[in-house]
């Protein structure tokens, strides 16, 4: 099971295994302070990417379509994530403030999908 959590909030015993997938660190948040257990920014979108989505709700659509592709041609990347959620719950960490309208969102669909195949 794939679950999505914003790393500002508290970890519980339901989170399971907790990957932090932006690319880069949350702002405020020391790196001994987040409950995480691996940091995988290469699953997160691209530099470019991110900064032309901007976090405008107008751009979301093609975001989504567009961070798809980048996962479909990145399958190292997520594997990891995928085979972590075979064995039990996967809480991917996120940082942005939107919660309807981000990466996370977009990463825990596309795992969800490839684990029922």
């Amino acid at each position: 099971m794939f679950r999505i959590k914003r790393v500002y909030e508290p970890r519980t015993r339901s989170d399971g295994q907790r990957f932090l997938v932006e690319r880069l660190w949350p702002r405020g948040i020391k790196k001994e302070a987040l409950a995480q257990d691996a940091w995988i920014k290469e699953v997160a979108p691209s530099t470019q990417l991110r900064q032309w989505f901007g976090h405008r709700v107008e751009r979301w659509e093609p975001f989504m379509q567009r961070y798809r592709h980048e996962l479909d041609a990145n399958q190292d990347a997520w594997k990891p994530l995928l085979e972590a959620g075979r064995h039990g719950t996967v809480t991917l960490l996120y940082s942005a403030r939107d919660v309807e309208h981000n990466g996370a969102l977009v990463l825990r669909d596309y795992l969800a999908a490839r684990a029922h195949r």
